[in-house]
């Protein structure tokens, strides 16, 4: 198993993948709060693309948080799953709708203190995470990016489930992932250096890169 140093390094390699989008115009690099954001700012660092966040809630079942029936997205997006959502009512639905947009709101008001709403209309966007393992909070993004206006959207993780690479496959225009063990255990297994990102973390990559 070949492990990462930091998300630093990851964020070289992917960098190496993707040199054919260096000087782009169009490109916009994307970290995904909070663990993406180190990564994607080595990428934007390399590619000479601006470096933004995008804050994605996903919408857990009540029950099995980890499937999602929907996700949110910056500017009042909401995409759902029809099939796994008709699973719940309406109650159900808005109680876990208004406990991700509480959270939504705040990450935006953190990360995006100063900055303009997030516009990706007729951008190819890169989305940017440390790793995959279910792979629907990525899923998620592709989506929201999609309604955002985005011409492209290419995934770019370090290291994933096989399983989740090929749900991303199908929903991305191109997904980048160097690492895909046959049997994936947790993501920060993959790396030496896999400590909690700090707001101040993101908020100090966004300043740096603006």
């Amino acid at each position: 198993m070949t492990t990462y140093r930091d998300r630093t390094e990851a964020g070289r390699v992917l960098a190496d993948r993707l040199t054919a989008l260096t000087g782009e115009s169009d490109v916009v690099v994307l970290g995904l709060v909070r663990g993406g954001v180190p990564v994607a700012r080595v990428l934007a660092e390399r590619l000479g693309a601006p470096l933004d966040v995008l804050v994605v809630r996903k919408l857990g079942m009540p029950w099995a948080p980890e499937v999602a029936f929907g996700a949110l997205g910056p500017g009042g997006v909401r995409v759902l799953n029809d099939v796994v959502a008709s699973q719940l009512g309406p109650d159900d639905i808005a109680s876990v709708q208004q406990r991700e947009q509480t959270e939504l709101d705040r990450r935006e008001q953190l990360y995006r203190a100063g900055r303009p709403p997030l516009d990706l209309a007729g951008r190819t966007a890169v989305i940017v995470d440390d790793g995959l393992a279910t792979g629907a909070t990525a899923r998620a993004a592709v989506q929201v990016a999609r309604h955002l206006g985005a011409r492209r959207v290419v995934v770019a993780v370090p290291v994933g489930s096989q399983e989740a690479y090929e749900m991303l496959v199908a929903e991305a225009d191109e997904v980048i992932c160097p690492q895909r063990p046959p049997t994936f255990g947790a993501v920060g297994a993959y790396y030496d250096d896999f400590h909690e990102v700090s707001d101040e973390e993101v908020t100090e990559a966004l300043t740096a890169t603006a």
